[in-house]
């Protein structure tokens, strides 16, 4: 008989006792956990809602986009290159920006709704590597067409000058969301947002080295570190992130926590700026878009997740290969990729984009438009409010050459002052600081800007610095010389102002008030006595020049200077050499009144700005007016042709650059070069921050940099048709033998320069036979000696009422009077009106009364 035998709580009452207690304790604990939790999960709950209330996660900031791309017939493209230039635009991805389809050497082009360009579609024929013709959708010809402009960066979010480009989920590539989870959290699509047993490992260890060292959060929990700001280690903050965490999970989806992540995580800094989010960190080291990246790009970006400064693949490109390896071994393990598309990988060397970050995203100049829109819309906040599209003057191609150009041109700066320098200790040296302008001189557009040498150093920018403008300043001189033959006036006594005018060029007081000034040339004792206009300004003659601004009066010349902006000049002596300061920016711009036909362009860089859905908040409109007659631009124009080719600049053909191209070189305690060509226009200033002398001739220093940015720009497309001035009518260029400074002939051609002369007061004769025909210089002004009888005193081409264009040189590329509009004619009409000759100048004859100077539209 089985016998039961029966336990009762009294056989082990210390036992049960013992459990009891332990359930209870661990009730309590759990109970308390559990309310903690509560608590915390409800204010943390709150605060992420809190958060979310404030609008989205990361600000929408205004975009910046580069000018209008404009393609041309015979330039050398193919339309593979121009269907990448739209998809980097955003066509075909956004059907609402536009759309493209490419059929062999043909591109049918239509833009969208949302395209900053005016909706008309055209095909472009690029056959043989070259555009053969553009088509309009109605079957017209076509000059010209216009390509959707380029994003170029954003704006920085706030003062910690923060940026980053927005992406979606299904923007990430594939192999980007697989090289990241391989290297940073393995199970982020399996778990609950926390990775349990490395969160107790972490703990233990923690513990144990009394540190709060030790990483393995997960994605999510790296996301709600960093949305929340909670960069220091303690208990608090884990905790904190944890229930973050939890809520993140709870509200989000996993492709939505990851795109979140993919736009909020540091990859490092570039410049002054901080790159955050896989979108800006695809342009910032590759220059492309995230969704153009290949695998061994995408390795390195995830690699660069944790420790980006550690691994910057510019200043440590061995870490960087290394981790993208590691990263690659990791996509190997969780089958995302095979072992051979991993070698593949690993044998690709790291293509970053140039180092140069004034190369890629124009810095000084994003700063500059940064500035204007504040002052143009009147709020500080509505530059980066509500996803504007800034539309800009920016050519990225051009602004990288510039970027380049004065990289390379600085350290041949940095040379020349190492050898000036005196001491053997080159720690004391300063070196000096540069800016480039580069504009088209028939818009004012600025094309490229660099303010500096390094942004990331110095964000100064050096473009809208004024500094003395040394002899830069002087062909203003000798244009208002023309000026007066214009108006047949005698310089001194001895007739009409030509470049064979003498000029004085002994030591001399030009004093005023009773205060002495006795100038010296650059180099003492350099060609003393009587010289010509043309030998003055190619040999930058200081006494020479100022003794013609005495002629032709200070106050005349400085009101010259004046109306095309260079605003400070005043009526001295001083004044005809560059004593008073302007910006680089502003004599790009007072260039343009040589290069383009006598009207002043005030430069711009804001074209347009737009809503997200293409809707216009502001057009702006470029300033112009018309300040000399076409004439004088060309006759001034022609002086420094020749200081190119013989003169002071001659260095730039040294350096390479052949196109036809006029300059001035200047110097100061700073250097200078100002010069341009048919289609551009660029200054170069070189000095120093603390206003010391540089020691450096502008011949020297600037020219070259010049040279080397214009070398670059002719292999450029829009710019390579750089043609020959063309003379206006009233003007015409003769061959003069240098020794008799009479024009040659057959016997005497050898050892001649061409100059330009307004008809009516060539040299009479030849360098054989000098002498003067019996026709009176007044009525050779007044046209009776001019070849085209019916236009006795040739055409200028002024400003009409009814005009949208600036005059234009000859060759020149007229700009369309809808900014917009996407087709350029091809032959845009520019309607003229005869100028006055002098007699009718004199008494007032032929003038028409309504003409007022109007501004060009943009």
């Amino acid at each position: 008989m089985p016998v039961k035998v029966k336990v009762g709580k009294s056989s082990h009452p210390l036992l049960w006792k013992l459990v009891r207690f332990v359930l209870v304790l661990v009730l309590i604990v759990v109970a308390t956990g559990a309310i903690v939790f509560g608590i915390y999960y409800h204010k943390y709950n709150g605060v992420l809602a809190e958060k979310l209330a404030q609008g989205p996660l990361f600000a929408s900031v205004a975009q910046i986009y580069a000018a209008p791309q404009e393609i041309r017939t015979g330039q050398h493209l193919t339309a593979a290159d121009i269907a990448a230039s739209l998809r980097k635009a955003g066509y075909n991805s956004n059907t609402q920006l536009g759309s493209f389809q490419l059929r062999d050497d043909d591109i049918l082009i239509k833009p969208g709704p949302q395209s900053y360009l005016a909706t008309d579609g055209a095909t472009i024929n690029t056959a043989g590597g070259q555009v053969q013709s553009i088509t309009a959708e109605n079957g017209a010809a076509l000059a010209g067409y216009k390509l959707e402009p380029q994003l170029i960066t954003a704006l920085s979010e706030d003062k910690n000058r923060v940026k980053r480009r927005l992406v979606t989920y299904n923007q990430i590539p594939p192999r980007m969301v697989q090289a990241v989870i391989a290297i940073e959290d393995r199970r982020f699509f399996e778990h609950g947002g926390v990775n349990y047993v490395r969160l107790v490992k972490c703990a233990v260890q923690d513990t144990l080295l009394h540190r709060l060292n030790c990483g393995g959060s997960t994605i999510t929990q790296q996301l709600a570190k960093n949305i929340f700001d909670m960069p220091e280690k303690t208990i608090s903050r884990k905790i904190a992130e944890l229930m973050i965490t939890f809520q993140l999970e709870a509200r989000f989806s996993k492709q939505q926590i990851f795109e979140m992540y993919a736009n909020e995580i540091n990859i490092g800094q570039r410049g002054s700026y901080a790159v955050n989010g896989f979108g800006e960190a695809a342009q910032a080291y590759f220059g492309k878009d995230l969704r153009q990246l290949n695998l061994d790009e995408c390795a390195l970006i995830a690699g660069l997740i944790q420790n980006p400064n550690r691994r910057n693949p510019y200043r440590h490109p061995d870490r960087a290969t290394e981790r993208r390896n590691v990263v690659l071994d990791t996509m190997v393990e969780t089958g995302a990729i095979t072992p051979a598309e991993a070698a593949r990988a690993k044998a690709e060397p790291i293509h970053l984009a140039p180092p140069n970050i004034d190369a890629s995203e124009a810095p000084y100049f994003i700063d500059l438009v940064h500035e204007q829109i504040v002052q143009r819309l009147g709020d500080s906040d509505a530059a980066h409010s509500g996803s504007l599209r800034i539309y800009t003057s920016l050519d990225p191609e051009l602004q990288r050459a510039a970027a380049e150009a004065v990289e390379v041109g600085m350290r041949n700066v940095d040379e020349l002052v190492r050898k000036h320098h005196k001491k053997g200790d080159t720690s004391t040296i300063t070196y000096p600081q540069v800016a480039l302008v580069a504009l088209n001189p028939h818009t004012g557009q600025i094309l490229a800007l660099v303010g500096g040498r390094n942004y990331g150093v110095s964000q100064l920018n050096h473009a809208t610095a004024e500094r003395p403008t040394g002899s830069i300043f002087k062909p203003f001189v000798y244009a208002t010389a023309y000026n007066s033959s214009l108006e047949g006036t005698a310089i001194d006594g001895s007739g009409v102002f030509t470049a064979l005018t003498k000029l004085n060029d002994d030591p001399q007081d030009f004093g005023t008030n009773g205060q002495s000034y006795i100038p010296g040339n650059f180099k003492k004792g350099e060609l003393p006595g009587m010289v010509t206009a043309a030998v003055a300004i190619e040999n930058s003659l200081n006494i020479a020049t100022i003794a013609l601004a005495q002629m032709v009066g200070y106050n005349n010349v400085a009101s010259l200077a004046r109306s095309a902006g260079i605003v400070n000049v005043k009526g001295t002596p001083s004044a005809a050499i560059g004593t008073y300061s302007a910006t680089p920016i502003d004599m790009a711009g007072a260039y343009t009144v040589f290069a383009n036909n006598g009207a002043h362009l005030k430069p711009w860089i804001l074209a347009s700005v737009r809503s997200p859905n293409g809707d216009i908040v502001a057009d702006f409109a470029p300033e112009a007016k018309q300040i000399l007659d076409p004439r004088v631009a060309y006759l001034t124009q022609s002086l420094m042709e020749g200081v190119v080719a013989r003169g002071t600049a001659s260095a730039v053909r040294r350096h390479g650059f052949l196109a036809p191209a006029a300059g001035k070189t200047g110097t100061s305690h700073d250097a200078w070069f100002a010069g341009y060509s048919s289609n551009l226009l660029c200054i170069i200033w070189v000095g120093n921050d603390d206003y010391t002398d540089v020691k450096l001739q502008g011949a020297d220093a600037a020219a070259p940099i010049w040279a080397e940015f214009m070398n670059r720009a002719i292999r450029l497309p829009q710019y390579s048709d750089m043609k020959a001035f063309t003379p206006p009518d009233g003007v015409e260029v003769l061959r003069i033998n240098r020794a008799t400074n009479m024009p040659i002939d057959e016997s005497c051609s050898s050892d001649s320069f061409p100059a330009a002369f307004l008809i009516g007061t060539t040299p009479q004769g030849t360098c054989s036979r000098m002498g003067e025909d019996t026709q009176s210089l007044g009525g050779r002004l007044l046209g009776n000696g001019n070849s085209n009888p019916n236009e006795p005193n040739g055409t200028a081409i002024p400003l009409s009422p009814n005009s949208t264009t600036v005059p234009h040189s000859p060759n020149s590329t007229a700009v369309p009077t809808n900014p917009n509009s996407t087709a350029v004619p091809l032959n845009p009409n520019n309607p003229a009106e005869p100028h006055r000759n002098a007699f009718q100048k004199l008494f007032g004859l032929g003038k028409n009364k309504q003409q007022q100077p109007q501004q060009q539209p943009q």
